[in-house]
């Protein structure tokens, strides 16, 4: 908010009113160590305009990815977002409109959420899918424990491969209803799950294996002998996918995978900071009722006009708690909807072009900063992310790029300690060979 025009005496009604003292005492659950206990570094005394114009100063000494090449990856990507998007999601009819609990006044959201779910069905190969979710990572440990709950086993599987955060949330969605996820690891050589290795590690516990679609570092999964494996233990398959990638992998569903999910940033949303996105979630028929969320549909009222509808809602917000599939209580409607323009815009075939206009622009900066000395640490097929391993400190890199407006890619030291000489580069359709070839220069003179 720009303007806050609460009196004291407002607050001290509202304190009064929630049954607290002070002001302090909402912000009680904040660590004491994260507090600021000072004032703000800000003159006092000046004009409305000239704090505006210092607190903006202030703002512009941010670093936005939109002042640098970005070869950023990891889960947010930076892709063509066409110009149609953001007008298109501005108009009021959308910027505007909360849950469609009204579907006789609230025809056009509705229609844009069946839209939305026929293309997703369309690009996954999968038979329903629901009116999204917050992001890939919640989306992924809902699909976690629909498979518990239907499976009636207590575990998943994973290999290291599926992103961190990924895991990091099916694993705190798992543990608040008493189950777990195992982790397997991978071939170390092609730097994805081998069929033997998830058949050693699948027990009659396991409800169901989580596999990336590509995986974090890029690489492509063999999904049909992974399923094939999983079911055979009596376990179905989650494919967490890229979208983009879909417009020229196999569909998951085609490849045996029951349940469908992912994030969708990637479909004409920025990348925000890390966020808002959305994340959608498919899957085979025989799961509908179990899904999470809500699902739009098709009918006709009572004089034969065709209409939209919520078929399934399946929330707290909208039945009972203990017949709730999730307590999932929004579907990122607008940013789901960016990509239901994005995928209109595109089409079939364009979505096909911008797919491959990544790989080879991917494998293009692959074979030149291998040429510059750097070494891909996985030789299996891969789509627009790989994993570089350097004889250097990767933060010197990472620091060159900053140098020169580049984001060079993301260290891993964090989350993969033992990778902590790897960068993770992401290329997507935006961008260019004098990028690449300047991204190539940086990682030659960080090695020398």
């Amino acid at each position: 908010m720009t303007y806050a025009p609460h009196t004291d005496e407002d607050r001290q009604a509202m304190l009064a009113a929630l049954g607290l003292s002070s002001v302090e005492e909402l912000f009680r659950d904040i660590p004491e160590e994260v507090r600021l206990r000072r004032p703000l570094d800000i003159p006092p005394g000046e004009s409305e305009a000239a704090l505006r114009r210092r607190l903006g100063a202030m703002a512009r000494r941010n670093a936005s990815a939109d002042r640098y090449v970005c070869f950023l990856g990891g889960g947010v990507y930076d892709h063509y977002i066409p110009a149609a998007i953001p007008p298109l999601l501005s108009r009021g009819e959308f910027l505007t409109a909360y849950t469609p609990y009204q579907p006789e006044v609230s025809q056009g959201t509705l229609q844009s959420i069946l839209e939305f779910q026929t293309m997703i069905c369309a690009l996954t190969g999968m038979d329903v899918a629901n009116a999204s979710m917050y992001d890939g990572a919640s989306a992924a440990a809902e699909a976690a424990l629909m498979a518990v709950d239907m499976a009636g086993r207590d575990r998943l599987l994973a290999p290291r491969t599926v992103a961190p955060d990924v895991r990091e949330t099916v694993r705190t969605y798992l543990s608040g209803r008493g189950y777990a996820l195992d982790e397997v690891e991978v071939d170390p050589a092609a730097g994805r799950l081998d069929p033997e290795r998830l058949a050693d590690a699948l027990t009659d516990r396991h409800a169901a294996v989580i596999v990336g679609y590509p995986n974090f570092f890029g690489v492509v999964e063999d999904l049909a002998a992974l399923a094939a494996v999983a079911h055979e233990r009596g376990a179905l398959l989650i494919a967490a996918c890229d979208p983009i990638a879909l417009g020229i992998f196999e569909s998951p569903g085609a490849l045996g995978a029951d349940i469908v999910v992912g994030d969708g940033q990637a479909l004409g949303n920025p990348m925000n900071f890390g966020g808002p996105s959305f994340g959608f979630f498919a899957a085979r028929e025989a799961f509908l009722r179990r899904m999470p969320g809500r699902i739009a549909g098709r009918t006709v009222d009572r004089d034969g006009t065709p209409g939209c509808v919520l078929t399934l809602q399946t929330r707290e917000q909208h039945i009972r708690r203990a017949r709730a599939t999730s307590n999932i209580c929004t579907n990122n409607a607008l940013n789901a909807l960016a990509a239901t323009i994005y995928l209109s815009l595109l089409g079939p075939a364009g979505l096909r072009e911008v797919a491959a206009a990544c790989l080879q622009n991917a494998h293009y900066a692959a074979e030149r900063l291998e040429a510059a000395g750097a070494r891909l640490a996985y030789r299996a097929p891969f789509f627009k992310e790989f994993l570089l391993e350097l004889p250097c400190p990767p933060e010197d890199v990472i620091r060159r790029g900053l140098e020169r407006g580049i984001l060079a890619g993301r260290s891993l030291r964090r989350e993969y300690p033992e990778l902590d000489r790897h960068l993770l580069v992401a290329v997507t359709e935006q961008r260019t060979r004098e990028e690449i070839e300047a991204l190539a220069g940086i990682v030659e003179e960080a090695i020398r």
